[in-house]
């Protein structure tokens, strides 16, 4: 085979696209296809006619369907800010600037409007029906993640990580977090100053650092270090 530039030119004089070319290709195609239908009513052959593929490039490339779709989760949770996330947990800081890292970091994941609400989409698809994919994203990217927050979070406190206490206090940060990604659509039209623009995006990551930090305080000092009946 000749190379040229980016394309490759096989012995029968058809040009084949780089490698790298195509599986971005399919990945961006399939995250379009599969946020609009979900995994299962999605389909391979509608896929790579998005991409301009041949179809068993699918296979080459992801070992199937699935293959592809887990492709396009890990590629959206890396879109979100995972790295920035986990450099914040594996730091010697204090721990009010690793939550408040954590939590930054997470809030500007979602100035990619665009990767944001693929994410919601595919999300939703998931809740309806789920796939071996998102156990797998779980277990690979999320659980890690969060049971250094577990950790981080019953440090400043004084409880266990696994206490009851310690992670309704991680959920309700993450659920603040939350907010502006599940409800958005209604959240702008209730406040139609929410541009979610990385400013402000800012100035809310800062707020819910700081309200959620004057909970932990309170609590931290307040004789609710005990553990909770039934611990």
């Amino acid at each position: 085979m000749a190379s040229s530039g980016n394309r490759v030119r096989r012995i029968d004089g058809s040009d084949r696209p780089d490698a790298d070319d195509t599986r971005s290709k399919l990945v961006e195609a399939a995250g379009e296809i599969f946020a609009k239908s979900g995994y299962h009513a999605a389909t391979v052959r509608d896929i790579c006619a998005r991409a301009g593929t041949n179809i068993a490039l699918v296979n080459y490339y992801f070992g199937g369907k699935l293959g592809l779709y887990t492709e396009v989760l890990q590629q959206l949770v890396r879109s979100v800010h995972v790295e920035p996330i986990r450099s914040a947990l594996a730091g010697n800081g204090a721990p009010e600037d690793t939550l408040r890292a954590i939590v930054r970091a997470r809030m500007e994941g979602l100035s990619n409007r665009g990767r944001a609400d693929r994410m919601f989409r595919i999300f939703l698809h998931e809740l309806a029906h789920p796939t071996p994919a998102l156990n797998r994203m779980i277990n690979d990217v999320t659980r890690p993640i969060y049971r250094r927050v577990l950790e981080l979070i019953g440090g400043m406190i004084g409880l266990p990580a696994e206490s009851e206490k310690t992670r309704l206090c991680a959920h309700s940060i993450m659920g603040q977090i939350m907010l502006y990604v599940l409800a958005r659509p209604v959240l702008t039209r209730l406040w139609p100053g929410l541009k979610m623009t990385p400013a402000q995006l800012d100035r809310i990551a800062d707020h819910i650092a700081e309200f959620s930090l004057a909970y932990l305080q309170q609590i931290s000092g307040s004789g609710t270090k005990r553990r909770p009946k039934g611990e």
